[in-house]
């Protein structure tokens, strides 16, 4: 059995890459263990080894450092399996090229597209190491096989390591036949499978960002097992680490909760109705000679010339410093179809005229819009001490130059074509200008390297939401200063971001069960059924718009509300009030100010609190959802179903902020003393439901109505749980 110190890291593969690139001891420590048990286990298509990293990580890095040692240590072809873009064969293609560029030159080693192949290889190349890079496509797939078992069957005699880079469903993926009553491994899955079972001696490492498709996959093709969903495990999982400069969902959805922290002014809410503005070309909604003041499409107005100012900002302070001025990039990925495409390209392009002119003119409304865009943007760089600040009559003369100029060029990205013209030398989306705008669908989320972004429009919408395919989206992840995160800024709806947030809870607490090697005991999914009964599903079947993370002490409150009018809802409420008298002087037991009542009675509360709050537009309290969650948190307990309640009266709470988003945590932690710190204090085996009796004044942004503001804590002995409130049929 070979270990981590037998393992050649001195060979000349390895020692060119760790010269070339610097490796971290944390990054070489995780190349080292994860060539380690390639060499060590048994991998195959139903238990490969896998390289698990965050979105826009550093994974490709890892699993090159990967393929060095592994050439070194007696492996002769590497297989790199890419996601089905033609942009991503030459990305990758470009990168072997750059990291072995000796090894290459000194005819060590050739790195071959499988579809660009010489018409026929000598003994001498056949000789050297050798990695093919093949697109996960019908015809890559075939040309790949014909190559190692046709044209040159001395391949298939060599130690072979395949690579799949971005492994999600289009690796490993099952379709049930209704005909035949059976489920099957999809096509590309399926090819795959059988070139690996032909060959001699080969290892396989999965690669992804979004395991979930490896780890949630059929076994035996049952569809769970009891309540824990039991899918095939792969042979071993190591963690990419993480570096210092990552910038990730952490920061999107848990920093930017901290009021007058950086990332609380990353996130611009949109409405709707504006998404419904980019789809398709509408005189009556959009009059192009006013699109600087109408107010239908505010945020994409704004976000353009955020885009531009922040652009700015980061010029000017990088002029002041002496460094390289940098070429910035903003995405707008709301539709699918090249008709909407062509009409985001039109809207631009006329904004960008009409700023032009208005430049030239230093209109008023030129200068309010840059004010507006420079106050915004302002607040997040000046948390950072570090770099000047720019005054406003600095950043409005960079503005007007850089229109002036035409600092600012637009591409249309929505096809294999498009992504190749504007590809680099290196594979990279060329930045042509110091402000570079691609609009796009799914071809921009394929793995292509977009760099510098500091503003992301994203509205795509779909009835159902796919773990793998939104983390693909989220462009606005990786490696980035904090200095350009200042002046970056995420525009999307309230119901789109409440889903990507869930998303990323579901991947920080599958990630977490890596880290403690938990996830060997299986994660649990639970649905509601009609009847309303808690029961395991199948993974692969869930909504993720529906997907909620349930884990010890997480907090499930309606956010985002205004309450009925008072004469609407003042005879709810003083049932509300009786009601919760009466199940308090009840109780079947009381400690500290909590008391243990049934399920059924914190249940009828929820009920009654419902109707008397409007929830605005893309905010969700779903009252069958919140009874689900409570039937199943409270029935983990060995006794009887349980909450604990805990009440207080006389608040007066504002329904917003001082940032100007609403209000999202009514209960206080106090310092050990406050209701949220009773509740989790109290909720060891039973879930708590605090209740908090507020007096809505107007002048905090009420109807002069008082109302019960519900939240759900889930118990410290919680067993980590995907809820899924729907399912795909």
């Amino acid at each position: 059995m070979k270990t981590l110190e037998t393992v050649q890291t001195e060979g000349r593969f390895f020692q060119h890459l760790q010269y070339k690139n610097d490796y971290s001891a944390e990054a070489v420590a995780c190349m080292v263990r994860t060539t380690d048990q390639l060499l060590d286990k048994t991998t195959s298509e139903n238990h490969p080894g896998m390289l698990l990293g965050k979105i826009q990580s550093g994974k490709t890095r890892t699993f090159i450092g990967v393929m060095g040692l592994a050439y070194d240590n007696g492996f002769d072809v590497v297989i790199i399996l890419t996601k089905g873009t033609n942009a991503l064969v030459k990305q990758t293609y470009a990168r072997l090229q750059n990291e072995f560029t000796e090894r290459i030159q000194d005819d060590d080693m050739q790195v071959y597209d499988i579809m660009a192949m010489p018409e026929r290889l000598r003994k001498y190349e056949l000789s050297q190491k050798l990695a093919f890079i093949v697109k996960k496509e019908t015809h890559n797939l075939d040309r790949l096989h014909n190559t190692v078992l046709e044209q040159y069957p001395s391949l298939a005699d060599k130690r072979i390591l395949f690579i799949d880079d971005e492994a999600d469903f289009a690796s490993v993926a099952y379709e049930y036949k209704r005909e035949q009553n059976v489920t099957q491994m999809r096509v590309i899955a399926s090819k795959i499978n059988a070139l690996r079972s032909t060959v001699q001696s080969a290892a396989f490492l999965q690669v992804t960002a979004t395991p979930y498709s490896l780890y949630l996959q059929p076994e035996d093709m049952k569809i769970h097992k009891g309540k824990v969903f039991e899918p095939i495990r792969p042979a071993f999982t190591e963690l990419v680490p993480v570096h210092e400069r990552y910038i990730g969902g952490d920061m999107y959805f848990e920093k930017s909760e901290k009021e007058d922290h950086l990332a609380s002014y990353l996130y611009h809410e949109v409405s709707e109705k504006e998404l419904q503005v980019m789809k398709k070309m509408d005189g009556r909604r959009v009059k192009m000679d006013k699109l600087l003041t109408q107010k239908n499409i505010v945020n994409i107005r704004k976000a353009i010339i955020n885009f531009i100012v922040g652009s700015c900002i980061r010029r000017w302070q990088q002029r002041q410093a002496k460094r390289k001025q940098e070429k910035y990039s903003f995405i707008i990925h709301t539709e699918r179809g090249k008709n909407a495409h062509a009409w985001q390209g039109e809207l631009i392009r006329s904004f960008e005229d009409l700023l032009i002119d208005g430049a030239k003119q230093k209109s008023d409304i030129f200068n309010s819009l840059v004010r507006d865009s420079y106050q915004d943007l302002i607040r997040s760089v000046k948390t950072l001490a570090a770099e000047p600040a720019p005054t406003y009559d600095e950043v409005y003369e960079e503005v007007r130059t850089a229109l002036e100029e035409e600092y600012m060029v637009s591409s249309i990205v929505n096809s294999e074509k498009d992504v190749n013209e504007l590809l680099d030398h290196t594979g990279q989306l060329q930045l042509r200008a110091p402000m570079n705008i691609f609009i796009g669908g799914q071809i921009l989320d394929r793995g292509v390297t977009i760099h510098n972004l500091i503003g992301f429009f994203y509205g795509r919408n779909p009835k159902s939401f796919q773990q793998d395919t939104v983390l693909q989206h989220s462009r606005m992840y990786g490696a980035r200063p904090m200095e350009d995160l200042a002046v970056t800024r995420f525009y999307t709806t309230k119901k789109i971001y409440s889903i990507m947030e869930r998303i990323h809870e579901f991947d920080s607490e599958l990630r977490r069960a890596f880290e403690r090697g938990g996830h060997e005991r299986g994660v649990v999914f639970v649905q509601r059924d009609v009847n309303s009964t808690i029961l395991p599903c199948n993974p692969n079947k869930i909504l993720l718009s529906s997907l909620m993370m349930l884990k010890p002490h997480k907090r499930m409150l309606p956010v985002g509300f205004q309450t009925g009018y008072k004469t609407h809802i003042q005879k709810a409420v003083r049932d509300i009030d009786r009601l919760v008298k009466r199940v308090m002087k009840n109780a079947l037991y009381q400690e500290g100010g909590a008391y243990l009542i049934t399920v059924e009675k914190a249940k009828e509360i929820i009920e009654l609190i419902h109707p008397t709050l409007e929830m605005d537009e893309g905010r969700e309290f779903n009252l069958e959802e919140y009874h689900s969650v409570l039937d199943y948190l409270s029935s983990e307990s060995e006794q009887r179903a349980y909450v604990w309640l805990i009440t207080r009266t006389g608040r007066q709470i504002r329904r917003f902020k001082e940032d100007g988003t609403f209000e999202n945590s009514p209960d206080t932690p106090g310092k050990g003393k406050g209701e949220l710190s009773l509740a989790r204090k109290q909720a060891k085996n039973h879930p708590a439901l605090i209740m908090l009796r507020q007096e809505g004044k107007k002048e905090h942004g009420w109807r002069g109505a008082e109302f019960w503001w519900p939240i759900i804590v889930a118990h410290s002995e919680t067993t980590p749980t995907v809820f899924a409130n729907k399912t795909v049929k």
